[in-house]
């Protein structure tokens, strides 16, 4: 096998990896979507009004973020999942579950957030990985939002 042929199959490899980890980003951006609507609505208490409107603007964040990334895995030759059993088996956050408080809400969001930085640092990794520029970058951005609402929802939290 010839050296250009080989790194062809490397850069192959790379591809499906990085297709890969995205399709978990959609997956979990799907899930937190969801999760979100769910905070939104069942939100009490008195910082009702605050955290009514951050968990809108969090559940907008998720899509357009889930919106992005199936775009990108497009356009470098990838299908994203697209149904929710898939989304929920590739899925690296979990569901709501129950009835939280509206600190426990917030907790289990910078816990999510936490975990999408996660998955989206190994999303830069692969994409370093297939020298896929693009991607990598797009990921980067979203690493800096991230980190910024997971700073102001633990001064929320007084943390």
């Amino acid at each position: 096998m010839s050296t250009i042929q080989t790194s062809m199959n490397t850069i192959s490899n790379h591809t499906a990896a990085l297709q890969e980890v995205l399709n978990r980003q959609i997956a979990g951006w799907s899930v937190l979507y969801t999760k979100l609507h769910h905070f939104h609505w069942y939100v009490q208490g008195p910082h009702f009004f605050t955290l009514h409107a951050k968990f809108e603007e969090l559940y907008n964040l998720a899509t357009a973020n889930m919106d992005e990334v199936a775009e990108r895995l497009l356009a470098i030759g990838g299908r994203p999942v697209a149904t929710m059993s898939e989304q929920l088996r590739l899925s690296p956050v979990d569901e709501a579950q129950g009835q939280l408080s509206a600190e426990r809400m917030v907790e289990s969001v910078v816990a999510d957030l936490r975990t999408m930085v996660e998955v989206v640092k190994q999303g830069i990794h692969a994409a370093g990985e297939a020298e896929d520029n693009a991607t990598e970058d797009m990921l980067i951005g979203f690493t800096a939002a991230l980190d910024k609402e997971i700073w102001m929802l633990n001064a929320f939290l007084g943390k």
